[in-house]
């Protein structure tokens, strides 16, 4: 029946056992990356988000779905017609039959009447063949040459309907750059309001990332427009993504200039000569050149205004957005080098007020890391209380961001209430130590609690970022460094040997877990027998393995090594070409453990196989920390006939094993 063809087209609840759209866009998207042959960017996102299930951005998403919300209008008012005559179809069904027709028909009349009707039917034909996923790049490049020529001319008249604008998207995406650059032009003077359209925005977006050649010309549309599109809900992504991922510092510019106020707006109009572009590169400090006394007071009162209009329309998202990050953290760089001082206090004062309650929608990004961790350091006790409070509920998400972990290092640096960050931060990185070993930037937090800034975990431009605010902290802060790291590896201490006891043997089976290990091992505070126990109760398993999938931890080598290290009881600095001891772990505890509970049978198996390095340090403790009772045992364990087979065979390390050997006979 014409009734239930027409319903049939409606999109399948879940419950009905429909298919799993996002799943088959993930598919469809993978294959349209792999066939473009590079990733699309993404921003990187706020720790106050949860992390979605599937990894589509917002464009993608909407690009891929398959379903036109015109045509579902269109059928959701056929049904409402079905309803109002569903009581003549159960006594007549010709009657109801006969409607449909009817309906049919208007529906028909409705969309021939709709402008560029016939040139959307010629587009979609075209669409539809040029957008499937498997077929060969020269096919789709001859349908979307084919597309062009049936929309030519007519771009800007269309794009603005949902599925118009998908059509021109597929172009952009599958087509040459001549067909880009094409629709580029067609569409130059209308971007700002292709960019509010709810459909429209993902293809402005396209464009700025495919066409460098006309983006500044795109970006230039949006001037004086800059903060009204930031609030608005669809234009505020487009000038997002232009900021963060494809402008460079020039086109950046372009944007920021609206929040310098309209008295820069109205004397730096640019044109993209080659002097404003050097210019442009300064950022504000370009834009305060030669401006003295009440013309530059002028321009950063603009600025603040700008910037607290979009903290005071937090509910609109733009507080995300790094452009609204760069220009606070210029602010802020302009507020320091104001001479006064008492007026420089007074304006990070109030700077400070209108943003306390949403740093924490910052952090992710380098600029609002570095200004809220400006704030940090400058701040009060009172202000950092409050900026402690409103991070707290985030400290896992920031933990395991490149950017807002370093918010949470300078807290750690700079705030001299060690109980407060305990309480806060500390506690709470290592209630969620389990999950953090997995990531490279969780096991830094980590680090960082016991061994900040070593360069065995912290690269040197790592170290150079974090201690970009030791000049402050020296003028700030009143507590010696050494004394807060003392007080913030006290604090963390219980709780990560209380992980090592419970996890760490599990934890030693990773590669970066074994480091994680180790360092809370060498130089947590505290009593670490039940900790040794935990570790080495797994090396006092059959070895070797008689299960293939599960190897004995001497022989990972990334585990025999933190043994090896912990028999030193340090690491080995090429440096001094020695072994640099921990004051807070005791090497001798541990071979004195591993006798205990490994054994005899063990420990020659083990000298025999892969821990040859491993035994011969801890035959050197023995020998060098051990009491006459461990020496006459171990003496015991390698008799003539056990070095005789060491001698015979073929395992590394087996020559520095003999020497060990030797050594504790001497």
């Amino acid at each position: 029946m014409p009734g239930l063809q027409s319903a049939s087209r409606k999109r399948p609840a879940v419950s009905q056992g429909g298919p799993k759209s996002k799943k088959q866009r993930s598919e469809n998207l993978s294959s349209t990356k792999f066939e473009e042959g590079k990733k699309v960017q993404k921003r990187s996102r706020p720790v106050t988000q949860p992390i979605p299930t599937n990894e589509l951005s917002d464009e993608d998403d909407d690009e891929e779905e398959d379903n036109f919300e015109e045509e579902e209008v269109e059928d959701q008012e056929i049904v409402s017609d079905e309803m109002m005559v569903d009581g003549a179809s159960s006594k007549d069904p010709n009657a109801a039959r006969e409607s449909h027709k009817v309906q049919r028909v208007l529906q028909e009349q409705r969309r021939a009447a709709k402008p560029h009707s016939q040139l959307l039917v010629d587009a979609k034909r075209v669409w539809s063949l040029a957008r499937q996923k498997s077929i060969p790049s020269a096919e789709r490049q001859k349908h979307v040459k084919e597309l062009m020529k049936v929309t030519q001319g007519k771009v800007k008249d269309i794009v603005l309907k949902h599925d118009a604008s998908r059509i021109i998207q597929t172009v952009v995406k599958y087509g040459g750059q001549k067909e880009r650059d094409q629709v580029a032009m067609e569409l130059k003077g209308h971007y700002k309001a292709l960019a509010q359209s709810k459909y429209s925005k993902f293809l402005v977006t396209k464009l700025i990332r495919l066409c460098p050649a006309h983006r500044a010309s795109i970006l230039l549309e949006f001037q004086s427009n800059v903060l009204r599109l930031l609030l608005h809900r669809e234009a505020s992504v487009v000038l997002a993504d232009s900021f963060e991922l494809y402008a460079n510092a020039y086109e950046r510019s372009i944007l920021l200039r609206d929040f310098y106020g309209k008295e820069v707006a109205l004397f730096s109009q640019t044109q993209g000569s080659e002097p404003e572009k050097a210019n442009a590169r300064k950022g504000f400090p370009g834009v305060l050149e030669g401006l003295e006394g009440e013309r530059r007071k002028r321009v950063l009162a603009a600025l603040k205004e700008n910037i607290t209009r979009i903290f005071n329309n937090s509910d609109k998202g733009a507080i995300t957005h790094a452009i609204v990050h760069r220009a606070l953290l210029e602010y802020l760089s302009a507020i320091n080098d104001t001479e006064d001082e008492s007026e420089r206090e007074r304006l990070r004062k109030e700077i400070f007020e209108s943003c306390q309650d949403v740093l924490a929608e910052m952090v992710h990004t380098k600029d609002g890391s570095r200004a809220v961790r400006d704030f940090i350091a400058y701040g009060t006790a009172k202000d950092r209380k409050q900026i402690i409070k409103v991070i707290k509920p985030h400290v896992e998400r920031m933990c395991t961001d490149d950017e807002a972990q370093l918010v949470l290092f300078t807290a750690l640096d700079v705030i001299d209430d060690t109980k407060l960050t305990a309480k806060s931060l500390v506690s709470d990185i290592t209630t969620h130590a389990p999950t953090l070993i997995n990531t490279p930037q969780g096991r830094r937090a980590l680090f960082y609690l016991l061994v900040p800034r070593s360069r065995r975990h912290f690269t040197p431009a790592q170290i150079a970022i974090i201690a970009e605010i030791d000049p402050i902290r020296g003028k700030t802060s009143k507590k010696s460094a050494a004394i807060r790291e003392g007080e913030i590896r006290g604090a963390a201490s219980e709780g990560l040997l209380k992980f090592v006891e419970d996890n760490g043997a599990e934890a030693a089976r990773d590669t970066g877990g074994s480091l994680v290990v180790l360092e809370i091992m060498l130089y947590a505070d505290g009593d670490k027998s039940s900790a040794m126990q935990s570790l080495l109760q797994p090396l006092a398993s059959i070895y070797p393995s008689e299960d293939s999938s599960k190897l004995h931890p001497i022989d990972l080598p990334h585990t025999s090594r933190m043994y090896k290290s912990l028999f030193q009881g340090g690491h080995f600095s090429h440096a001094n070409k020695s072994v640099i001891r921990s004051s807070s772990f005791s090497p001798s505890a541990f071979a004195s453990a591993f006798m205990s509970i490994v054994g005899k049978d063990l420990t020659v198996s083990m000298a025999g196989g892969e821990g040859a390095f491993v035994i011969a340090e801890f035959l050197q403790r023995i020998k060098e920390e051990g009491s006459a009772d461990e020496k006459r045992t171990v003496k015991g364990w390698f008799g003539e006939d056990v070095v005789e087979r060491l001698k015979k065979s073929e395992t590394k390390g087996r020559n520095v094993l003999l020497d060990k050997v030797n050594a504790l006979f001497l």
